[in-house]
């Protein structure tokens, strides 16, 4: 691999205020998953998205390599997961100031193949006060091999778990791109998500899942949680049915994301509350 050292600590800004529209548009999205506040948990994953013209985009539709992040030498790009630090709740008309300066470039041997892995922290101010601090770590795959992909296995119940139901349709896929302003093919573009991404079908945002248990902590603890961490592990396609469940655990809550068919877990968070 090549020495991506020049890019760690790479960083830039961007500043884009709460507006009710913005408010409005991520309640009705996510209807049923969300927590009661102001500004829903969750809804600073929709601000300052990168934003270029197509003749800049790359194969995925995401930005092209080499822009705003190193282009690695693997075509397919993830959420791995991430930690948030959750010091203060946003309020409506807030101008939220996003510092976001590339941390890590890393490689590794999966089972899959070759993975690079690039770490992000976001760090968000209101007034100059810092509210929000987040890494957010993505992965580099290479493309899929024939027979490569494994079904994990089902995961233990959680008897007594306080539990949201849902199933992503298209609807909600297109509606979430369009808030984050994201523009991965995998979300809305079947053929270029199972002929060439390898998937079965359209795949379920990684943030959106964040989304999901972050709401539910939230919601189950009264408060937003001081500390939200989050991990991929299997992905989930459009039309799945899943349950998003939260239970104690120790010192913190556990929260995942079930398929309801098999029972896989696609994402798996722990929340600390204060």
């Amino acid at each position: 691999m090549d020495d991506y050292t020049g890019w760690i600590g790479h960083s830039f800004t961007r500043q884009e205020p709460i507006t009710d529209r913005l408010i409005d548009q991520f309640r009705v999205t996510l209807a049923g998953t969300l927590a009661e506040a102001p500004v829903p948990a969750g809804l600073h994953w929709c601000l300052s998205p990168d934003a270029v013209t197509p003749d800049l985009l790359g194969r995925d539709c995401h930005p092209r390599p080499g822009l705003f992040l190193p282009a690695l030498p693997l075509p397919r790009r993830m959420w791995a997961g991430g930690e948030l630090a959750l010091h203060a709740p946003f309020a409506p008309g807030d101008v939220v100031t996003r510092e976001t300066t590339i941390e890590d470039v890393t490689f590794k041997e999966g089972r899959s193949g070759r993975l690079g892995f690039v770490t992000l922290r976001h760090a968000y101010r209101v007034a100059g006060t810092l509210r929000l601090d987040e890494r957010q770590d993505i992965v580099y795959r290479e493309d899929p091999k024939p027979g490569a992909a494994v079904t994990p296995p089902r995961a233990e119940d959680w008897p007594g778990a306080t539990a949201w139901q849902v199933t992503p349709d298209p609807v909600l896929l297109f509606r979430f791109s369009a808030l984050t302003f994201n523009g991965h093919r995998i979300h809305y573009d079947h053929p270029y998500a199972t002929e060439v991404e390898g998937y079965a079908g359209l795949v379920v945002h990684g943030p959106m899942q964040a989304v999901w248990m972050l709401n539910l902590a939230a919601h189950v603890a009264g408060r937003l949680p001081a500390r939200f961490s989050y991990r991929g592990l299997s992905p989930l396609v459009c039309g799945e049915a899943v349950s998003i469940e939260a239970r104690e655990g120790v010192g913190a809550l556990e929260i995942r994301v079930r398929r309801d068919s098999d029972g896989v877990t696609t994402m798996t968070a722990r929340a600390e509350i204060d």
